[in-house]
């Protein structure tokens, strides 16, 4: 599918997310046979988060960059939504999980204090993020400073319709906006890069993926928020060395995997917090960056992954516009001592779920 056409299909997805239309299904109905025949296949060779002790995410809510604590000045607040990709399923360590890693990062960029939530949970379907949005603002008086949203492949694995997919995130991100808080999406990653995915299923899982990543950067760049494309889990690396890059149920990232996902997302978090160089800002046409129509932006991103797309200027006559980023990369170490939150326990997930 191409990228003219891919922008197409997800503008149609984010219109009837918008409008309460069907949109487009994810795969043509013929191919539904082959694809549960081929899913029947996966089952039972990937782990799909029931390897040996992969069952419990260890919790990582905790204040980390304690070192910079100043007298009078609160944390920053940092809160993780979505399914086991955001609660960092398929590590052992507090440290190793996306969110410690984002939330050491960004105390460091910004040298105060970070406060990391996490009401991710594994499993979750984007229907599910009204609850954990709820959880998110119970407490008024500590509105999150950004939010972390990691969402997409669940929906993908259960068929849930991708209008409706993306009619929830687009719900959410315009939730936490009102409340005043910045948000950031990892759009749905690439499920064709799942190591024992067969042809013709890789092909379908991708393109599936692809189109919703497409869709969600939309429906979120609308309501305000920035996007950030998983992809193949950033980077020909993950492709070049799955073994190392996932995790050992075979289906979720590893601590490396999970390390470089934080080292794409973080600078997104800082500049949505106004903690990036100004410069970098400016889009940069050696880096094919630049102002396109969001739904061509949106279908560039999912292609590329750890392309960031952010609203840029009003509604147009082709629609509302989008600013394309290809940001450098800083490396992102696991949370040191002085990073690290002051407790952390292990918890058990409420359900397996799959890459998600």
């Amino acid at each position: 599918m191409t990228k003219m056409s891919r922008a197409r299909v997800a503008r149609r997805i984010a219109a009837g997310a918008a409008y309460g239309g069907g949109g487009v299904g994810l795969v043509g109905a013929a191919a539904i046979g082959l694809v549960l025949a081929e899913v029947r296949f996966v089952k039972r060779h990937v782990g799909n988060g029931h390897a040996p002790g992969s069952n419990h995410v260890p919790s990582a809510d905790g204040r980390y960059g304690h070192v910079y604590d100043t007298p009078g000045e609160p944390p920053l607040r940092l809160t993780m939504l979505g399914d086991s990709t955001a609660a960092g399923q398929g590590v052992h360590r507090a440290a190793q999980t996306p969110g410690a890693l984002l939330a050491s990062g960004l105390a460091a960029v910004a040298e105060r204090p970070v406060e990391l939530r996490n009401v991710a949970l594994p499993g979750a379907q984007s229907d599910d993020l009204d609850r954990q949005v709820a959880l998110a603002l119970a407490d008024t008086s500590r509105v999150p400073d950004v939010c972390v949203i990691m969402i997409g492949a669940n929906d993908v694995t259960h068929r849930m319709h991708p209008t409706r997919s993306v009619r929830h995130l687009s719900a959410t991100v315009r939730r936490l906006r009102t409340a005043g808080a910045e948000v950031v999406v990892g759009t749905c990653p690439d499920l064709g890069t799942v190591e024992q995915v067969q042809q013709p299923l890789r092909w379908l899982a991708r393109r599936a993926s692809r189109q919703l990543a497409a869709a969600q950067t939309i429906g979120t760049v609308e309501q305000g928020g920035r996007t950030v494309s998983l992809g193949d889990l950033l980077g020909p690396e993950f492709a070049a060395n799955p073994r190392e890059l996932f995790g050992p149920d075979n289906f979720h990232p590893s601590a490396e995997g999970y390390a470089t996902a934080a080292m794409a997302v973080l600078p997104t978090v800082c500049a949505a917090l106004g903690l990036w160089p100004a410069e970098e800002d400016r889009p940069d046409a050696s880096r094919r960056e630049g102002f396109l129509p969001v739904a061509r932006a949106a279908a560039e991103a999912a292609s590329e992954p750890g392309t960031e797309v952010t609203a840029a200027m009003p509604t147009g006559p082709r629609g509302p516009w989008a600013l394309l980023k290809r940001r450098k990369r800083r490396r992102v170490q696991e949370a040191s001592p002085i990073h690290a939150p002051i407790s952390a326990t292990a918890r058990p997930t409420e359900s397996g779920g799959g890459w998600a």
